[in-house]
This record gives C-alpha cells, sequence and structure tokens, in this order.
C-alpha cells in the first residue's frame, strides 16, 4: 500500500466512524455556572449558541429563550439557527419578542415590547423553576419538553431587555439567584456593562467593538447576523 493509499484508507475510516456517531442522553458532571455576555461588539448571541451547540453535542438537554427577537417574520422568514436547532437532537428554542428592536422607527410599539419582554420573564421563571424540580445529575431526553427540565439554559438578550427597561435589572438577579445549583445558565445582551451580576455571575465576557461592518453601511447579512 502505498502512502497515499494508507491516507486515503484512513480518511475514508475517520468519515464511516464521523457518520456513525450518535448523540445519546447524558448528564453534565460540572454544570452550574452562571454566565453572561454583554458588551457593543458582535457575538453575544453567537457564542452563546456555540456552548449550547457543545453543550447539545455531547448529550446534554439544552434550551434557548430568546428576549426581543421573534420567529417567523424576524428579518426573513427564519434565522438560519433556528433550521440548526430544528435539525439538532438535544437542544431547542422558542421567541419573546417580535420582528423590530426596541427604540428603532420600525412601528414597533413600546408597550408590546414591554409586555413580551414580561412574559419572556415569566417563561424563564417557569424552566428554571421546571430545572430545579429535574434531576439534573441523569441524562434527559434528548426532544423532551424544556418544561421537564434542562441542564443549559441560554436567556438571549435578557440583558438588553433589562438594560432598555423593559424588565428590572433586580428580576435578572432573582432568576441567577434562584437558579438550582447545578443547572449552567448563560445571560446575554446589553452595551451596558451588567454591575448588578458581577457578584453573581462566575464568567463575565464583554464583547467589544473595535470595527463593525454596519457603521459603513452594511446591513445585516443572511448567514452572519440572521
Amino acid at each position: 500500500m502505498t502512502e497515499h493509499d494508507n491516507d486515503a484508507t484512513q480518511g475514508e475510516g475517520t468519515e464511516s466512524s464521523l457518520d456513525d456517531r450518535e448523540i445519546r442522553p447524558d448528564a453534565p458532571e460540572k454544570f452550574g455556572l452562571v454566565q453572561a455576555w454583554w458588551g457593543d461588539g458582535k457575538g453575544k448571541t453567537t457564542a452563546a449558541l456555540g456552548m449550547a451547540f457543545r453543550a447539545a453535542g455531547h448529550g446534554y438537554r439544552v434550551h434557548v429563550l430568546q428576549f426581543m427577537k421573534g420567529g417567523t417574520g424576524s428579518v426573513e422568514d427564519v434565522r438560519g439557527e433556528y433550521n440548526a436547532i430544528a435539525a439538532m437532537p438535544a437542544i431547542s428554542y422558542e421567541n419573546a419578542g417580535h420582528y423590530g428592536w426596541h427604540g428603532r422607527l420600525d412601528d414597533s410599539s413600546d408597550d408590546d415590547h414591554e409586555r413580551e419582554a414580561k412574559q419572556g420573564l415569566e417563561r424563564a421563571r417557569d424552566l428554571v423553576d421546571a430545572a430545579g424540580e429535574a434531576d439534573l445529575s441523569e441524562p434527559l431526553e434528548l426532544g423532551g419538553d424544556p418544561d421537564d427540565g434542562v441542564h443549559m439554559l441560554v436567556l438571549d438578550e435578557i440583558l438588553y431587555a433589562a438594560n432598555r427597561g423593559l424588565i428590572s435589572p433586580d428580576s435578572v438577579l432573582d432568576l441567577v439567584e434562584g437558579k438550582p445549583s447545578n443547572l449552567e445558565l448563560v445571560v446575554t445582551g446589553s452595551h451596558k456593562k451588567p454591575d448588578y451580576l458581577y457578584d453573581h455571575a462566575d464568567l463575565v465576557t464583554e464583547v467589544g467593538k473595535e470595527k463593525h461592518p454596519f457603521s459603513s453601511g452594511h446591513r445585516a447579512r443572511k448567514g452572519t447576523e440572521f
């Protein structure tokens, strides 16, 4: 066998093993931290979703609840991450918002934004409570209802909702303080530093903008921003 043939055979074996790889329900050994991602740079949601997919790839049950973002009709028909989540076992999502962004001239109502953010907060409380009632030291059904518990909960843009006065910072803090000890909680959003979380979060990352295409007139692009 030539060196080239050997490389090809190894490649085939690797491809076969990847094709045969299956995600099976499992439970994390060291979950339970609080992560906060904030700043004026691009990448907060992207980082949170990256962790969500990583955890789901290990068979841990993950749920993503998005504040201030809609489902269908948001930007286009659907955000790319929703299609990816739908194709991935162990991870699910839901929205607490609609097309538009608070404070912009897009015909969206401040009252609507506030109502939806508060509904999202109540939903977040329900999910945290459900995790507290579940045995998170055990595997959870990959396609199970998040109301039966999750190992990781991502509250995307909740810090923006607090920053913009749609919900109170104290209500976010209550979620953090009330979570079960082995639930990994990830919160994102806000251009303003969430000082109120610093004594309660284990990881705080500022995503800073040095240069952004929006500043030079580029609009959100399919596949990168949605």
